[in-house]
C-alpha cells in the first residue's frame, strides 16, 4: 500500500464509528475469504489466508450485534482494520504482477504474509474478548483464528522448486543450450501459462515491469525470461494466428477486432520511423525519440536529421505535452506504449548485456526462418511472417539475428502475395529488419527487393502496407550509395509520386519523407523533376509541412527552373510563410532565397507582387527559428534591392521621357 493509501486509511479507521468498522472489517474479511491464487505456485499461502479470513467473518458478524464497543476493543479493532487493508494490498498486488516475477520473488510474497499474520495474531490476542459478550462457539472462532495466524503459514514448495528450475533453465541458455520442449511446456504449465494470448499478455507485462524497474534485483532474469517466453511462444503454439488486419479501405471504420491502428505519423520518430517512447526536442525545433537522436550524436553528427541544419548545440528537452499525447492515443486504442521514463535508464543496455536474452532470441530468429522455408500453405505462412514482423521490433540484437539466419531472401517473394495479411506482415517485417544498417544491405542485395516494394507502393492490397513499402524506402534511402541507387531507378520514383498524389495522409507523409531523402542527392534531382515531385510537393502544400522541405531540397540542388515554371508555385511559397508551420515557415522562406538568387529577377518580381508579403518577411524576422530569421533577413535584402532597382529603373525612365519632350534650340542661319 502506497503512504498515502495508508494515512487515508489510518484517518478513516481513527474518525469512523463503530459500528462502520465493523461494517468495514466484516466486508474486508469476506473479501479475502474468497481470495483465489494469482498463481498455481502460492496456492497453499493465500488458501491459509483464506481459511483464517472464513473464521474472522463469522467473529465479525456476531461482533455487528453487540452494542457500544470497549475502547480497548475499539481501538485495538481498528488496527485490526488496517491489517487487513493491508492484506488486500499484498493480494492486488501479486495479482497485478507477472506470473514470472511472483515466481522470482516468491520468498517475498511468503515473508510479506507471515509478517501480516503475525501482526493479526497479535491484535487477535489484545482483544478483551470477555467485555464483548460473544458467543463461546465464536470465542473458540477467534481463538482459533489466532493460533493458526501464529502458525507460520506452508511453504510454497511448489514454487521454489519452479523457481530452481526456471534459474536453472536461464544458465543453460546462456551456455546456447537449447531448452527441450517437454520441459519448457511443463514448467510454463506450472507457472500457469498454457495458450498463445496468455504467453503475449505475460511477455507485455513483463516488458512494462522492466522498464519500470520495479523489480532491481531480478531485472536480468525478467530479460532473460521475456526472451524464453517469445522462444516458448513460438515453438510450443506452433506460432499463434495474428489477429485481422485493417485493410484502411475506409480509414474511418476500424473495428476493434481489427490489428491495432497505426500510430499518427507524428507520434513516430522520424529517425527509426517507431513510435517515440521518449520523445525530446532538438535545437532545431524538431522532436525525435531520445534513444534515436543520442545514437546520431552519438556516431559524431552535429546537425539536425529532418532539416539538415547544423546545431547550435545538443542538448534535449523532454516534450513531455507529445509524451502525454502519445500515452492517451495508446490507453484509447488498445496498444502497449513501450519505454519507461525520461528519468530511469533504459532497460536497453541491460538486455546488451544479458546473455540469456540474446541467446534466446537468437533461437528464435533461427526457429522461425527455419519454420518459414518449410511451411507451404497460406495460414502457417501468414502466422510465422507475424511472428518475424512482431520480433523485429524488439531490438537491434534481434534484427541481427533475424538477418542472419536468411529472412530477407525468405519475406521479399511474400510481397507478391495475394493475401492481404501476409503482404502486410512481410512489408512490415522488412521495415523493421530495415532500421539496423546490415540489414539494409541484405534487403538491397535480395533478388527482386526493390521491384518488389514498388509492387507494393503501386498494387498493394492496403494502404498501410503501401505506407510500410514507402517507409521502407525511406530508411534504405538513408545509406548514401542506396540512396543513389532508388533515386536512379525511375519506378521508385513514380511509386513514391503516386502515394503523395492519391494516398492518404499518413501514407502521404511518409511517401514526401522518402522523396526529401532522395533529393538530398544532386543527381537524382533530374529524375525527381521528370516525374513531378515539384507538383505533387506543390499540391501537398498545407497538408504537409514535409512537401514544402522537398520543394526546398529541389531547390538547392537543380530543380529550381522546374518549379518556378509550376503556376502559382511562388505565390504557394509565399502564403505559407504566413500560415504554416514553424517549420514549414523555415522551408518556404529557404525555398524562396534560393529560387531569387538562382531565377534571379523574375522570382523576386513575383514574390513582392503577392498581398502583405513584407509584413509575413517581417514577422518570420521576429519570430521564426534561428535559421528562418536569417534567411527572412536575406529574402527581405533581396526584395529591398529589387525595389531599389525597379525605382532607379523607372526614375530613369521618367528622365528620359522628360528630355525627350524639351524641343531643341533654334539653329541661327547664317
Amino acid at each position: 500500500m502506497s503512504a498515502a493509501a495508508a494515512s487515508s486509511s489510518s484517518s478513516y479507521s481513527s474518525s469512523a464509528t463503530d459500528g462502520e468498522i465493523l461494517r468495514s472489517l466484516h466486508r474486508l474479511a469476506r473479501d479475502l475469504s474468497g481470495v483465489e491464487a494469482p498463481a498455481l505456485f502460492l496456492e497453499t499461502v493465500f488458501a491459509a489466508v483464506s481459511r483464517r479470513a472464513k473464521l474472522l467473518v463469522a467473529v465479525f458478524d456476531d461482533l455487528m450485534r453487540c452494542g457500544r464497543l470497549p475502547r480497548s476493543a475499539s481501538l485495538c479493532l481498528r488496527e485490526v482494520l488496517l491489517v487487513l487493508q493491508r492484506f488486500k494490498a499484498v493480494v492486488a498486488d501479486c495479482s497485478a504482477r507477472s506470473r514470472m516475477r511472483l515466481l522470482l520473488q516468491v520468498e517475498d510474497v511468503e515473508a510479506r504474509v507471515r509478517e501480516l499474520q503475525h501482526d493479526l495474531a497479535t491484535l487477535l490476542d489484545l482483544l478483551p474478548v470477555p467485555e464483548l459478550g460473544l458467543a463461546d462457539d465464536v470465542v473458540d472462532l477467534l481463538a482459533l483464528a489466532s493460533r493458526q495466524c501464529r502458525r507460520s503459514p506452508p511453504p510454497a514448495a511448489e514454487g521454489h522448486e519452479l523457481k530452481a528450475g526456471v534459474l536453472a533453465l536461464i544458465q543453460e541458455v546462456e551456455r546456447e543450450i537449447v531448452p527441450e520442449r517437454e520441459r519448457l511446456e511443463g514448467i510454463l504449465e506450472e507457472v500457469g501459462i498454457n495458450d498463445p494470448a496468455c504467453c503475449s499478455d505475460e511477455i507485455e507485462t513483463m516488458e512494462q515491469e522492466i522498464g519500470d524497474r520495479v523489480a532491481e534485483r531480478w531485472t536480468s532474469a525478467m530479460i532473460a525470461l521475456v526472451g524464453l517466453l517469445r522462444y516458448a511462444k513460438c515453438v510450443l503454439f506452433s506460432v499463434a494466428t495474428p489477429r485481422p488486419v485493417d485493410s484502411k479501405v475506409d480509414l474511418d471504420d476500424y473495428d476493434e477486432d481489427d490489428e491495432p491502428p497505426a500510430p499518427p505519423p507524428d507520434f513516430r520518430c522520424p529517425i527509426s520511423l517507431d513510435m517515440m517512447r521518449d520523445p525530446v526536442v532538438s535545437a532545431s525545433g524538431q522532436t525525435y525519440d531520445r534513444e534515436s537522436i543520442t545514437r546520431w550524436f552519438g556516431s559524431g553528427k552535429t546537425t539536425c536529421p529532418k532539416t539538415g541544419q547544423v546545431l547550435a548545440n545538443l542538448e534535449l528537452v523532454p516534450n513531455k505535452a507529445l509524451k502525454n499525447l502519445i500515452s492517451r492515443w495508446c490507453r484509447e486504442n488498445g496498444v502497449a506504449m513501450e519505454g519507461s521514463e525520461p528519468s530511469k535508464p533504459e532497460p536497453t543496455s541491460v538486455v546488451t548485456a544479458n546473455k540469456a536474452a540474446l541467446e534466446a532470441a537468437r533461437m528464435t530468429a533461427s526457429f522461425l526462418v527455419k519454420k518459414l522455408s518449410a511451411s507451404f500453405s497460406p495460414g502457417a505462412v501468414n502466422r510465422v511472417v507475424h511472428e518475424i514482423r512482431q520480433l523485429a521490433r524488439s531490438g537491434n540484437d534481434t534484427r541481427a539475428f533475424i538477418g542472419e539466419a536468411g529472412a530477407v531472401p525468405l519475406l521479399v517473394p511474400l510481397l507478391h502475395s495475394e493475401d492481404t495479411a501476409t503482404q502486410l506482415n512481410a512489408v512490415t517485417a522488412l521495415l523493421n529488419l530495415s532500421i539496423l544498417e546490415a540489414n539494409k544491405k541484405r534487403i538491397m542485395h535480395a533478388e527482386g527487393a526493390v521491384e518488389a516494394l514498388c509492387h507494393v507502393m503501386g498494387s498493394g492490397a492496403t494502404w498501410r502496407a503501401k505506407e510500410n513499402a514507402a517507409a521502407t524506402v525511406l530508411s534504405l534511402a538513408a545509406v548514401h550509395s542506396y540512396r543513389r541507387r532508388l533515386g536512379r531507378t525511375q519506378r521508385v520514383v513514380e511509386m513514391v509520386v503516386l502515394l503523395v498524389r492519391t494516398g492518404p495522409s499518413s501514407t502521404k507523409k511518409d511517401a514526401l519523407a522518402a522523396l526529401l531523402c532522395l533529393s538530398s542527392e544532386r543527381e537524382n534531382i533530374g529524375k525527381l523533376v521528370e516525374a513531378g515531385v515539384a507538383e505533387v510537393a506543390l499540391s501537398a502544400i498545407g497538408e504537409e509541412e514535409t512537401a514544402v522541405a522537398v520543394l526546398e531540397s529541389l531547390a538547392k540542388r537543380g530543380g529550381a527552373e522546374a518549379i518556378v515554371h509550376i503556376d502559382g508555385a511562388v505565390v504557394r511559397l509565399v502564403a505559407e510563410l504566413r500560415r504554416g508551420t514553424e517549420w514549414s515557415r523555415e522551408c518556404a522562406v529557404s525555398a524562396l532565397v534560393l529560387l531569387c538568387r538562382r531565377m534571379g529577377a523574375v522570382v523576386v518580381a513575383e514574390v513582392m507582387s503577392v498581398s502583405g508579403v513584407e509584413w509575413a518577411i517581417w514577422e518570420l524576422m521576429s519570430t521564426g527559428t534561428n535559421r528562418a530569421q536569417r534567411k527572412a533577413a536575406s529574402l527581405g535584402r533581396a526584395c529591398r534591392r529589387w525595389a531599389a532597382i525597379a525605382a532607379a529603373a523607372a526614375a530613369e525612365q521618367t528622365t528620359e521621357c522628360s528630355t525627350s519632350d524639351v524641343s531643341p534650340p533654334a539653329v541661327a542661319a547664317s
